[in-house]
């Protein structure tokens, strides 16, 4: 057996069928976010399933399946979405949705368009701008911001929130083989099968589920004043992809901003969001549980990654599947949040670490406060709301620490930082494109 305490970048070492564990593991990460935005909206909850599959593949697509990420539903949308298109006495507003999609589509341009200029002028120039002492506060306050969530999860049962976690801790310490690096899906059915005998879990309805059933499809429609509310939006949430991107290259020890490309990593998001909101499905983003779940196993491989998509695809298709997966209790979601949730703060320590940034010097101490400041405080304010000509813009606390730390350290005296081209290996197998 592999050593498991080293980084796997190879995952069908361990066997097709652990690589099949694996992907559910992604599954069992992304599930409860990735529903909870449709339920929101008003959106279709089979149809947001199927998109964030499609649109992983797609990411990996355009990517050279070198990126181990997943794709699944953005918050940062939400604020549009009730602009546009706002629940009507919490039942879904059909007629507006559309045109919400439209506005989602185009933001998701937005990205496309950005993708180009990157392409032509080169990542070099743009990530001076985004040197170590800016993306590691960043990844640091993605994991702070998402820690509320986690805690409030945990609260609606901490004993099936320990059990979880206890779980999770055991076997990624003390297990051998296999189970060491499938900790999450053993920590969920701990704590479920706990749930169980509390009485916490109700699965009376999953009769009125039909077995099989076609996600629902609803094309867009454009609408020129749900365009400009929605697809500023996009200004900030590409902020947060550069953060996850780094994060996640921090975790796997790869330079995805260098190769494959920003260009490619920001146009597999802005079409994977276009072909979500094409068809009915909420934009799309790169999700920070999935980074956790990366960390804590070291299984690196993409391909993990895809099958967890064709789980969500197939899910899609099966209403009681995603019943029961959405039966999991609150406590259970928040214990293993909390874990993972963590391990992406701790990775933004590891970037800072790794980089070797000075703290010595006062311009990295202030842009470094600056960001984790603007992140959890605005964050807890619900961020900045304004209007540009006539659209209501909101930015998150993440987007504003974002722009800070990147103003701050282009305005401060001894920037010194030069991008490198990457000069890792190529350690993943790629699409043939």
């Amino acid at each position: 057996m592999k050593d498991n305490h080293a980084p796997i970048y190879d995952a069908s070492t361990l066997g097709y069928p652990k690589m099949l564990v694996l992907g559910l593991q992604h599954t069992f990460a992304m599930f409860g976010a990735t529903v909870l935005v449709p339920i929101l909206t008003g959106l279709d909850v089979s149809t947001t399933l199927l998109m964030a599959g499609l649109g992983t593949l797609l990411f990996h697509l355009l990517t050279k399946g070198k990126v181990p990420a997943f794709l699944g539903s953005s918050f940062a949308f939400l604020g549009g979405y009730a602009a546009v298109a706002p629940l009507i006495d919490g039942a879904p507003n059909h007629e507006m949705l559309p045109y919400a999609g439209g506005g989602v589509f185009c933001a998701g341009v937005v990205y496309v368009i950005l993708s180009g200029f990157i392409k032509g002028f080169g990542a070099k120039r743009v990530m001076r701008f985004f040197p170590p002492v800016v993306t590691g506060p960043i990844i640091i306050s993605i994991g702070l911001i998402l820690a509320p969530t986690a805690i409030a999860n945990c609260q609606t049962n901490w004993i099936l929130a320990l059990v979880a976690m206890v779980t999770i801790i055991v076997f990624n310490i003390w297990g051998r083989g296999m189970l060491k690096i499938i900790p999450i899906i053993l920590g969920v059915v701990a704590s479920y099968i706990a749930a169980i005998a509390m009485g916490e879990v109700d699965l009376s309805s999953i009769g009125t589920k039909a077995v099989l059933a076609t996600p629902q499809i609803t094309l867009m429609k454009f609408d020129v004043s749900a365009i400009i509310t929605i697809m500023p939006i996009a200004l900030a949430t590409m902020m947060e992809h550069i953060g996850d991107i780094s994060a996640i290259g921090a975790t796997t020890g790869s330079n995805y901003i260098s190769k494959p490309g920003l260009h490619r990593t920001l146009l597999g998001d802005g079409l994977a969001t276009c072909l979500s909101a094409a068809f009915g499905g909420p934009a799309n983003t790169t999700y920070g549980e999935n980074t956790g779940v990366l960390a804590l196993t070291k299984v690196y491989d993409p391909r993990v990654i895809r099958i967890a998509a064709c789980f969500a695809i197939a899910i899609s298709f099966f209403p009681q599947i995603g019943y029961i997966i959405s039966s999991v209790p609150g406590g259970t979601i928040g214990g293993v949040s909390l874990i993972l949730y963590g391990m992406i703060s701790a990775i933004g320590i590891r970037n800072v670490v790794e980089n070797q940034v000075d703290f010595t010097k006062s311009r990295n101490t202030i842009i470094a406060a600056l960001i984790l400041v603007c992140a959890l405080g605005f964050t807890s304010t619900g961020g900045i709301s304004f209007k540009l000509f006539g659209a209501a813009i909101n930015l998150s606390g993440l987007a504003i620490a974002a722009i800070v730390g990147i103003f701050a350290n282009a305005i401060l005296p001894g920037n010194d930082y030069e991008f490198e081209e990457d000069d890792t290996k190529e350690r993943f197998r790629t699409f043939n494109i």
